[in-house]
C-alpha cells in the first residue's frame, strides 16, 4: 500500500494538487496497516515536499524531511537516503531565496 500511496502522491503533485493528498500519506496509519515499510521513506519524503508546496508551518516540513532521511538512513538505503536530502535541500534554498 505505501509503494501505491507515493504513485498517488506523485500523481497529485505532477496535477497541481497537492491539497488533495492528506496528512496520513506517511504517517502512522499507513504504516500500522502495512508491513511492507520500505516506501515509508519516500512517503515522509512526499509529504514534506506537499506541506512546503501549500505554505505549511515550518515544523511540520522540517520534521517530515528529517523523517524521512533518518527512515532511509535506518533502513540502509542509500538512494532513498539521498532523494530525501536532495529534496530537503532544495526546501531550504527556496526558502533562503524568499
Amino acid at each position: 500500500m505505501p509503494y501505491f500511496l507515493g504513485l498517488k502522491a506523485e500523481a497529485l503533485n505532477f496535477a497541481d494538487r497537492t491539497r488533495s493528498f492528506r496528512d496520513d500519506c506517511g504517517g502512522r496509519s499507513v504504516r500500522q496497516r502495512s508491513e511492507a515499510r520500505s516506501w515509508c521513506a519516500e512517503l515522509y519524503r512526499l509529504r514534506g515536499v506537499f506541506l512546503a508546496a501549500i505554505g505549511a508551518d515550518e515544523t511540520q516540513i522540517e520534521a517530515s524531511f528529517r523523517a524521512a532521511i533518518n527512515t532511509a538512513r535506518q533502513q540502509k538505503s542509500i538512494s532513498l537516503a539521498k532523494r530525501a536530502e536532495a529534496s530537503h535541500a532544495e526546501y531550504r534554498r527556496r526558502k533562503g531565496e524568499r
